[in-house]
C-alpha cells in the first residue's frame, strides 16, 4: 500500500491540510504507522484543471518532508513531472519517481537513469488541465497497454532498469466513469506487460459520479475500488486511507488465497 502525502494548496481531496511541513511529517508518519510500505510525497496537485507550479515552490513544499520521513527509514517516492525536482528529491532520500508524463522529458529519464531509482510510469491523455475535455477510446485499455508498453520500452533505453519501473493506467486522467471500471476490471491485461501495476482509484470523481458522495465520504466506493483492484492484478495501492485499506486487503487476500488469514494478537 502507497499512502499518499499532498503537500499542496489544491489537491483535490486533502488541498492545504498538509501544506505545513511538520503536518505533512506527521501525517506520513501516521500512514507509515497505520501499514503504508510506500509515501507518495508530492508538492503539485495533479487533479483536473490543477495549475502548475514552478521547481523552486515545488521543492521548498516536499524536500522538508521527504528528508525528515526518509530519516525515519520510510521508503519514498516523489510524485513529480520535473527532472530538477525528482533529482533533488532523489538526493534528499526519495528511492522510486511517480512520473504521471511516464517520462516524456528525456531529462527525467536521464535523471532516474543516473539514479538507479524506482520509477512508476503513468497513463494521462492530455495534461492536468486538458484531461478530461472529452476524453474518447476506441479500445480504452488497449490503447493504455500499448502506451505503457512504449513507455517500459523508451524508459529501458534511456537507461532505467527495467527491473525497476513499475506501470500506472492513470485512473482519472483523461477517463470517463466507464473507462475507470473498464481498466479496473482489465488490470491483468496491463498486468501482462511483466511489470507491477499501480492503481490509484482513492476518491476519485468517478467514486463520487456513482455514489453521489463528495470526496470526503468515499471511503466505502475506495475500498470496492481497492480490493477489486488487487484481484484484478495491482501490486500497489495508492491511496489516502491507508488503515481502512490494509484493513480490507487483510480480510480479502486470504480469501483470494494471496495470504493465510492471521488472527490480531495471535502469538505464534
Amino acid at each position: 500500500v502507497m499512502g499518499i502525502v499532498n503537500v499542496t494548496p489544491d489537491s483535490f481531496s486533502d488541498g492545504g491540510r498538509y501544506l505545513d511541513p511538520d503536518a505533512a511529517i506527521a501525517h506520513g508518519r501516521e500512514l507509515s504507522a497505520a501499514g503504508a510500505g510506500i509515501l507518495d510525497v508530492g508538492g503539485e496537485s495533479t487533479r483536473p484543471g490543477a495549475a502548475a507550479v514552478g521547481a523552486p515552490e515545488e521543492r521548498s513544499r516536499i524536500l522538508p518532508v521527504i528528508e525528515a520521513l526518509a530519516a525515519d527509514g520510510a521508503r519514498i517516492s516523489v510524485d513529480t513531472s520535473k527532472p530538477e525536482v525528482a533529482a533533488a528529491a532523489l538526493a534528499a532520500g526519495a528511492e522510486i519517481v511517480n512520473d504521471v508524463t511516464a517520462l516524456r522529458d528525456p531529462a527525467m529519464a536521464a535523471v532516474c537513469a543516473e539514479a538507479r531509482c524506482g520509477v512508476v510510469l503513468m497513463h494521462m491523455k492530455g495534461t492536468p488541465r486538458t484531461m478530461q475535455d472529452d476524453p474518447t477510446y476506441a479500445d480504452v485499455v488497449g490503447e493504455v497497454r500499448a502506451f505503457l508498453a512504449e513507455r517500459l520500452e523508451a524508459a529501458a533505453a534511456a537507461g532505467v532498469d527495467r527491473e525497476r519501473i513499475w506501470v500506472d493506467p492513470g485512473i482519472g486522467f483523461g477517463k470517463t466513469v466507464a473507462h475507470n471500471l473498464e481498466l479496473i476490471a482489465s488490470l491483468d491485461r496491463i498486468a501482462d506487460l511483466g511489470r507491477p501495476v499501480v492503481v490509484g482509484a482513492s476518491r476519485k470523481n468517478f467514486i463520487g459520479a456513482i455514489t453521489g458522495r463528495p470526496v470526503d465520504r468515499r471511503l466505502g466506493g475506495s475500498i470496492a475500488a481497492a480490493v477489486v483492484a488487487a484481484f484484478a492484478g495491482a501490486a500497489v495501492l495508492r491511496v489516502h486511507d491507508v488503515a481502512a485499506t490494509v484493513e480490507a486487503l487483510r480480510v480479502a487476500d486470504p480469501i483470494l488465497g494471496r495470504a493465510e488469514p492471521v488472527a490480531a494478537g495471535a502469538g505464534p
